[in-house]
């Protein structure tokens, strides 16, 4: 069953279910057909009965019944069924004075007064009520066969029941057309999902289609657009990475030719041994770049990270202590404005921490030897301003573009902090911005 279309399934149990649904109405219909049909007969039976009862049987004898059998049959119809109904007279000793020269006569002589009784009469099952004369000389035997009844109460509920019998064909001859006409847009979707190229993410046309398959097609919508969105952001990533990778791997294998080639001048080679580890450790600083970016954009698409209550104190605390090396080899100094609150309450620690350590390490990066940090912390506002830095107006719009770097700056950077950032608070519904004030460079991360 299970291996049948929906079509199928739902056709059969239609068809079951009114299969059965008619059956049970026929056999309900029979019993009442059938009851319905003992009561008239009885009936019937008990008032031929009673006008035979009244009737004087004293003076009847053979000539009568011969008479009464000539009678009969002159004015017998061809259509009369001889088993519709029969009786027959008896004086007390059993004798058989009269009967309908028909069925009457083979009824056998076993009383049952004023009841009703079933008795064979020539193989035949008959139902015969007995009743004594109104002279209590004799006593009235009238039967009818079974089979009769039963005959007439098929023929009723036949009746009945054929009008019924046409309109549930009829009405599943309908409901097989409207189940196939409502589940074909099931149809054109397969189709079409068979047909599309494997680079079509287009959304599915959901007009015209039933409100109880649109949550399916909506469904595979929203699949299909972040499956667009993912292979989207895969090529991004290995065209980004085989862009920024191309020079620091060039860089380095020209290195290591240079560090073959000066082999008989160790000062020389050591020099360049020391440029290819700087190399190396910005190419693998680039590459954490690049796959910590990837996956912030996946996570942030299809992760809620919202429900942790934040403590941004603590978490800035915790960053510029890591800090503190790089803080001191610069002798700059580092001054925090932190309050209970953040630009959001509610997020993920780990997400924070890549803000505040972004900032910080690019506040450090590119503010000369001792120059003063200032971080502001409030539910306004988050802010780095790095004293002695000031960027061209025109620059201040792309600097939170991948790779982008200022022109002319000496420091190693892969240019991706500011992206990173960015994409973390646009996330939590906030806007980056960077500006120039009296106190330096500032970058400001504020709700919308």
């Amino acid at each position: 069953m299970k291996k049948l279309s929906l079509r199928l399934r739902l056709i059969f149990l239609f068809i079951v279910i009114s299969c059965t649904v008619f059956a049970c109405a026929g056999f309900l219909a029979w019993n009442e057909s059938k009851d319905k049909a003992d009561e008239f007969f009885d009936t019937y039976q008990m008032a031929l009965a009673r006008t035979l009862a009244g009737g004087n049987w004293k003076n009847i004898g053979s000539e009568a019944q011969h008479s009464t059998n000539k009678l009969i049959k002159k004015i017998r119809n061809a259509e009369d069924d001889d088993d519709a109904i029969g009786f027959a007279v008896f004086d007390k000793s059993g004798k058989m004075i009269f009967h309908d020269n028909e069925n009457g006569k083979d009824f056998k002589y076993l009383p049952k007064l004023s009841n009703f009784d079933n008795q064979k009469v020539d193989d035949d099952v008959w139902r015969i009520v007995w009743i004594a004369s109104a002279d209590d000389n004799f006593i009235i035997a009238v039967g009818q066969e079974l089979e009769y009844r039963e005959d007439m109460a098929w023929d009723i509920m036949e009746e009945f029941m054929s009008p019924w019998m046409a309109g549930i064909i009829t009405l599943l001859i309908m409901m097989i057309v409207i189940i196939s006409f409502e589940l074909a847009p099931l149809g054109k979707i397969a189709i079409d999902i068979k047909n599309r190229k494997p680079d079509d993410f287009s959304p599915f046309e959901d007009h015209n289609i039933p409100s109880e398959i649109k949550p399916l097609t909506q469904a595979m919508n929203f699949r299909l657009a972040q499956i667009s969105d993912l292979l989207q952001h895969e090529r991004r990533f290995i065209s980004d990475a085989a862009h920024e990778l191309r020079t620091p791997l060039t860089a380095l294998k020209i290195q290591l030719d240079v560090a073959k080639m000066t082999t008989d001048d160790p000062k020389t080679q050591s020099e360049t041994i020391n440029k290819i580890s700087e190399g190396l450790n910005r190419a693998t600083r680039l590459v954490e770049q690049l796959l910590a970016l990837s996956r912030l954009e996946v996570n942030l698409k299809s992760s809620q990270l919202k429900n942790q209550t934040l403590c941004w104190e603590n978490i800035i605390s915790q960053t510029i202590r890591e800090c503190e090396f790089a803080v001191s080899a610069k002798n700059q100094v580092i001054i925090t404005n932190i309050t209970d609150a953040g630009p959001f309450e509610n997020g993920d620690a780990t997400l924070v921490g890549m803000i505040v350590r972004n900032l910080i390490d690019n506040a450090i990066k590119y503010s000369p030897k001792g120059a003063q940090i200032t971080l502001c912390c409030n539910k306004n506002y988050l802010s780095v301003i790095n004293s002695g830095v000031k960027i061209d107006e025109k620059l201040l719009d792309k600097l939170s573009e991948r790779f982008f770097r200022i022109p002319g700056q000496n420091e190693k950077g892969s240019g991706l902090g500011l992206s990173i950032v960015e994409c973390i608070a646009a996330f939590y519904n906030c806007n980056l911005k960077f500006a120039n004030t009296d106190k330096g460079f500032m970058v400001k991360i504020s709700p919308n």
